[in-house]
């Protein structure tokens, strides 16, 4: 499913225009990806939590050459999914 599958799901479930269904996914969206810039995390029960975590730096190896490189830093985006969502998967 991508973005305008899912805003037709959501105006269909809802009852409402597409428009306002691309705004309130567009606002969800916009939402989370700022909380969790600030750092914070965003946790909705049943769903999941999405937040940030950091990768230390390390050494890889350049694949066609051999050779080692640094690879620095990095901030990094967690998802970990809810105990409904995981057994709404796992449903047979």
């Amino acid at each position: 499913m991508n973005k305008q599958e899912l805003v037709d799901a959501v105006a269909a479930k809802t009852g409402t225009s597409k428009a306002a269904a691309t705004a309130a996914v567009d606002a969800l969206i916009g939402t989370i990806t700022a909380t969790v810039t600030q750092g914070d995390t965003v946790q909705l029960i049943g769903f999941g939590a999405f937040s940030t975590g950091a990768r230390a730096a390390r050494t890889g190896r350049n694949p066609s050459t051999g050779a080692e490189i640094q690879i620095p830093a990095a901030k990094t985006v967690k998802f970990t999914a809810g105990k409904a969502f995981k057994d709404a998967v796992n449903a047979k």
